[in-house]
This record gives C-alpha cells, structure tokens and sequence, in this order.
C-alpha cells in the first residue's frame, strides 16, 4: 500500500502567480520542502477570453510576446522560492512555466501530467478571516476531477520551522472510505511522525434547548462519545495493522457548526490535516455538496486531500521516476523556461 506523496522526491506543482494577493501556496510548499525530499515547480495560468483563431491570426507575434513574458515570470518566480526558504537542488529544472488558455482548472490538471506531479498546491487566494480557506471556483473544480492530490494553504498559515511533525485524518461519516486513512497512515510511515485520527462532527451535543432539567441530550451526548471513541479505537487497530510502527493518536472535535467542531480540537503549528474525497451525484453537488467541502473554510491548517480517483487506485500506485517535460494539449497551451 503506497500513497504517491510518499514518492521521493515529492514532485509539488505549485500554483501561484505574481498577480495574487498572498504566496501562502509557495509558503506551502517550503513548509513540505522542510519535511520531505521534493521536486517544486510553479504554475502560472494566463487566461484569454479570446478564441484561438485569434491566436492563429496573430501567430509569432503572441508567441513571441508570451515568451517574453514567461523570461520576465522566471525571475520573479525564483525569487520568491528563494525567499521562502527553498534551496536551489529542490527546484525542478524548469521551476517556472507560464500557460495560457481559456480554464485554469484545465491548464492546472495538464500541467500536473505533463510534471508527473504528485500534488497540486493551491492558496486561497481571496480576502477571508486569517488562516481559514475558502474554496474558489478553480479549486472546487480540481478537487472533483482532478486525479492528483490535491494542497490547501489557507490564508497567512503560521506553520512549523521545523515543518510537518504531525499527519491528523479528518473521520467525517461512517461512509467515509478507508482508502484516505490509510494513505494518510502510509505519509505518517514515510515521514515518520505521528498520526492522529479525529473526528468531527458539526452538532454541539449535550445542550438542552427546551429544558435544563431534561436529561436526554446527556444522555445521548455519553452515548455518542461512547460511540465515537469505540470507532476511533477500532481505527486505530485497523491501521496499526499495516502500520504497527506509527504512533496513533485520537480525539474528537464537535461543537456547532463545522467552526465549532474545528474549534474544539487545539492544532499545531506542525499539523497537516487530510482528508478523503467521497463522490456524489449531479443533485447531491448542486444542492448540498459534500461533507469535505463544507469544512474546507473552517480549517486552519493546510489541508491535504485525496481524490476519489486515487482510493480506487491506492493499490495499484507505483513510483514514477523524476522526469522532466512540457506539452501542449488542445487549444491550451504552455511555455516552460
């Protein structure tokens, strides 16, 4: 059993461009150089309104133009590596490529091939409370189609100097599938560092709101924790199973609200939360959404999340060796410095 982030190196296609409010996914990404031998390569997308036959009028003159531009996007893109603390030797040969085309999530999902990366790092790139995340459009996209896993940095994270020290597995549903624990079991294993299995849920238990004298909301609140703690100590022996040399912690956050939950469990400047993707129908998205996506603004650390796509596959995940490359598909089209 085998998660590609695992990989070494971990090859981090990071999205960033100078146009955004923050590098909080470059920050990201130092933060993983710090734990794990990697690979980092930056994306930056350029989105045209334009058709492409107005490229092919144009022809040398807009190649010759985005060459230009992607020069000048080498520089500031080395620089702002640099500064955030990643060497040189952890840069891929090409670290910087400029892609131009009508869907960034599209052009992101190509450059991930094309890299062979093992994770796409994204920021949140909007004004939202300091250090939460709010999912935009670009990665709300990728996180149900993409098959790469996926990075959330939220907004001006405080992390660890001494970067990831702690994998936490968010358990959200009895549904949830045992793929995304145990992958995140197996990144514990690679890094060596502690796991902790927690559980969230969104409902404040015990809170009487009809009479303070009724003693059922107790009563199903010990129950429910009885309940839960039973399931995270089954999950525990499931996992040290495979991993008998990760050392397992639990604990439960509930409280009202997602927020209340997420604020019911203290967090480690160290801390990387994980969390497994489940799929949905067409109605169940439009109306409701899933469980991972109502918790991503609530998150105050970096978040790392596994498609749907890569449980199916977990055991059929093996190692790609370091390569480097670039190409086109389609209209959308890309040039690597």
């Amino acid at each position: 059993m085998e998660t590609s982030l695992s990989h070494c190196p971990l090859r981090i296609l990071v999205a960033w461009s100078p146009a955004d409010s923050s590098t909080d996914a470059i920050e990201m990404a130092a933060w993983l150089a710090r734990t794990a031998d990697v690979k980092i390569r930056c994306i930056t997308t350029l989105l045209r309104p334009w058709p492409s036959t107005v490229i092919a009028r144009l022809g040398s003159k807009y190649r010759k133009w985005l060459k230009k531009e992607s020069e000048r996007l080498q520089k500031t893109v080395h620089s702002e590596l640099l500064r955030a603390g990643i060497k040189e030797s952890q840069l891929s040969k090409h670290f910087s490529v400029l892609a131009d085309g009508t869907n960034e999530a599209t052009l992101l999902n190509q450059a991930a091939k094309d890299f062979k990366a093992d994770l796409i790092v994204l920021s949140s790139g909007v004004a939202t409370p300091r250090s939460r995340f709010r999912l935009v459009s670009t990665a709300d996209s990728l996180y149900r189609s993409s098959s790469t896993t996926l990075g959330l940095a939220p907004l001006s994270p405080k992390l660890s100097k001494r970067g990831v020290t702690r994998i936490n597995f968010g358990h959200i549903s009895e549904n949830d599938s045992p793929e995304g624990l145990y992958q995140a079991a197996q990144l514990a294993h690679s890094w060596k560092i502690p796991l902790r299995i927690l559980s969230l849920s969104p409902s404040e238990f015990g809170e009487s709101v009809i009479s303070e004298r009724l003693e059922l909301p107790h009563e199903l609140t010990m129950e429910w924790h009885e309940n839960t703690l039973a399931n995270l100590d089954r999950l525990s022996d499931k996992v040290h199973e495979h991993f008998p040399d990760v050392v397992i912690e639990s604990d439960i956050g509930s409280g009202i609200g997602w927020a209340g939950a997420f604020d019911g469990v203290k967090w480690k400047k160290g801390d990387l939360l994980c969390l497994g993707a489940t799929p949905q129908g067409t109605v169940e998205r439009v109306l409701i959404g899933s469980h991972t996506a109502e918790i991503l603004p609530h998150s105050k650390v970096p978040i790392i999340m596994f498609p749907y796509a890569c449980h199916q596959e977990t055991s059929q995940i093996h190692h790609i060796p370091a390569q480097e490359n670039s190409g086109n598909s389609g209209n959308e089209s890309a040039t690597t410095i």
